[in-house]
Parts: structure tokens; C-alpha cells; sequence
């Protein structure tokens, strides 16, 4: 899986407060939420949530790095959006094959 789709699994956990909530939220199954929550902890080498039977909550760790994570997602959803503007402007832009 990928780094910011893992950043953006882990930013719906927190906003959603429990991985079930955020599963529905991003429609995955609860298992390939906590294993893109495992992944991610793994390679970070950090838990970035303790998880209870109710709820989760943020390890200190992961306090500055939520707050990273947001600003990663807002500036890549900015950077598509100019993509999407400047095609919106300009129609006779064409793809490019690779």
C-alpha cells in the first residue's frame, strides 16, 4: 500500500474515532484498515494508537505526525485540483500517452 493512502487511513481512524467507523467511511473492511494501520506503524517503527475495544487514541507520537499527514493530504488534493482547473480552462489539452 501506498504511503499517502496510509496516511489518509490513518487520518479517518483518528477522525472517526475506531477503525470500524473509519472502514465504512472509506468502504474497506475493518481487516484492511488494521492492516494498513499495522503497515504503516511497522514501517514508521512507532504504535501510533492505542486501541481499545470502544475507541482509539493517539500515542504522543503520533500527534505531530496526524497534523504532517493533514497538511501532506490538503497540499496533494490542492496540486490535483490546479491539474483539474488548468484542463477546466484550457479544453484543448490533450493527455499525454506514455
Amino acid at each position: 500500500m501506498d504511503k499517502l493512502r496510509e496516511m489518509e487511513i490513518f487520518v479517518a481512524i483518528v477522525d472517526r474515532g475506531s477503525l470500524t467507523a473509519a472502514s465504512e467511511k472509506l468502504g474497506m473492511s475493518t481487516p484492511a484498515v488494521l492492516r494498513a494501520l499495522n503497515s504503516l506503524e511497522a514501517r514508521l517503527g512507532a504504535q501510533l494508537l492505542v486501541r481499545t475495544p470502544r475507541a482509539v487514541r493517539l500515542t504522543e507520537a503520533a500527534t505531530s505526525y496526524l497534523e504532517a499527514c493533514r497538511r501532506i493530504l490538503v497540499a496533494v488534493t490542492a496540486a490535483e485540483d490546479c491539474v483539474t482547473e488548468s484542463f477546466r480552462k484550457n479544453p484543448h489539452l490533450q493527455s499525454v500517452d506514455a
